[in-house]
């Protein structure tokens, strides 16, 4: 049976970000097929798609290797995620469907439970879910393709702190459910730019080594021109 190449894909770039392979490191289609169970033809199909993800660069005389982003475009990834969520969500509150609402509810329900527990592994897959769902409710495939992919990335590049009042957080997704529910993509927007800038500020990167470590701080992009008054934390 041909595997397909982009099951091939997944499965190298969860490796790439759960650090099976170090930045930098070489990845040869012989090892990568061997590893994998698939003959080279999809192994190299995912290299191209990954390589255009920036997951992995080819250089001369070493073939393909896993990418070493700079610090700087760590912080450019939130940066774009600060951006790319609340459009998100104001496109969700106009295009969403009964099912999405449905999970999306049942998420913040489960959220805020966990939350009450303290479970916080529950809280990081769960956190997950809804942002990811919330991107399907856009409607848009393009915004939906560029969310999963930096939502990979930072899970790449950075580690995540919990929030001190996770309840809170739950509180905020909530809210932001309401305002699609209700349509009002003005509000979804706000509420989600929060959410996402409060996120950005829990954000670690795992290589605190990296390139540009001095020049490129965690940016921060102001909302307080929504005038919008919720209690919150982070992503």
């Amino acid at each position: 049976m041909r595997i397909p190449a982009h099951s091939v894909c997944t499965a190298i770039r969860d490796d790439i970000v759960s650090g099976v392979y170090e930045r930098g490191s070489r990845l040869t289609e012989e090892l990568l097929a061997r590893r994998y169970g698939v003959s080279r033809v999809p192994v190299r199909e995912a290299l191209r798609t990954l390589e255009s993800e920036g997951f992995v660069v080819t250089r001369r005389h070493a073939g393909a290797c896993v990418a070493e982003p700079t610090v700087q475009e760590a912080a450019d990834l939130l940066e774009m995620r600060m951006l790319l969520e609340p459009l998100g969500a104001a496109r969700a509150a106009q295009r969403r469907t009964e099912a999405h609402l449905k999970v999306l509810r049942g998420l913040v329900r489960l959220g805020q439970e966990r939350a009450r527990r303290g479970e916080g592994e529950d809280l990081r897959s769960l956190g997950g879910w809804f942002h990811e769902t919330l991107a399907q409710a856009s409607g848009s495939p393009g915004l939906i393709a560029l969310l999963t992919q930096l939502r990979h990335k930072i899970a790449w590049m950075y580690a995540v702190e919990q929030p001190a009042r996770p309840v809170d957080s739950w509180a905020e997704r909530g809210a932001i459910v309401d305002a699609v529910a209700r349509g009002d993509a003005e509000r979804a927007r706000a509420l989600t730019a929060q959410h996402a800038e409060r996120a950005a500020g829990a954000h670690r990167l795992r290589r605190p080594d990296l390139p540009g470590r001095r020049t490129a701080p965690v940016p921060r992009v102001s909302t307080s021109q929504h005038g919008v008054n919720i209690a919150g934390a982070r992503h």
